[in-house]
């Protein structure tokens, strides 16, 4: 028989036995018995986890800024001024 009458080579992957499949529909492995379609490497690969997505950050409004308040410059006048001659020396008192 020609290498084309076999069937599809395969490698068991359990006992990485080599064989033909001789055409049959289902490749069961002749050493171990392990059927081929439950090999790892025909499973689909599973889909990757996603974590949580991250917070997107919300844009900061900047602050108003603050009126400056004539009441400084009030202040300032409201200030009594005092001055060295005023002052109370302990000579002074008698």
């Amino acid at each position: 028989m020609p290498a084309k009458d076999l069937g599809a080579k395969h490698v068991c992957f359990k006992c990485a036995t080599k064989f033909y499949d001789l055409r049959k529909p289902e490749a069961i492995c002749p050493k171990c018995g392990a059927d081929q379609k439950d090999s790892p490497a025909n499973r689909p690969t599973p889909e990757p986890r996603r974590g949580r997505l991250a917070a997107v950050p919300r844009p900061v409004e900047p602050a108003p800024p603050e009126p400056v308040e004539p009441e400084e410059a009030e202040e300032a006048e409201d200030v009594e001024t005092f001055d060295d001659d005023d002052a109370v020396t302990p000579d002074d008192e008698d």
